[in-house]
């Protein structure tokens, strides 16, 4: 399955990956800027913040109450596509996930 990461500057990367990874393991594999994942995924940060591309809001979810609590202290702007890509965990019906990295990790 691919992902494809946009950078601020509106440069694309698509990466593959497997079913069941996180969004921001697949970025740390391909080694996609943007994303610090400096907790490694346990949602103790917010550095692998992502906006989720409008046409895939619906199918990956919603946040949980942590996710939420955490993306709090983003220093990009929240948003409503805001996600932690270590919350994001690649389903099939996610093959061809779009998501843009902001500005700022931290």
């Amino acid at each position: 399955m691919k992902v494809t990461y946009i950078q601020p500057d509106g440069s694309e990367q698509t990466v593959e990956a497997k079913p069941g990874d996180s969004v921001m393991q697949a970025a740390i594999a391909a080694n996609v800027p943007g994303i610090v994942a400096e907790c490694g995924g346990s949602m103790a940060c917010a550095t692998c913040h992502v906006y989720v591309d409008d046409a895939w809001a619906s199918r990956t979810g919603t946040r949980s109450e942590s996710e939420e609590d955490m993306l709090d202290c983003a220093m990009s702007e929240m948003k409503d596509s805001s996600r932690l890509s270590c919350q994001l965990r690649l389903t099939d019906e996610m093959d061809g996930l779009t998501v843009h990295i902001p500005e700022e990790q931290f």
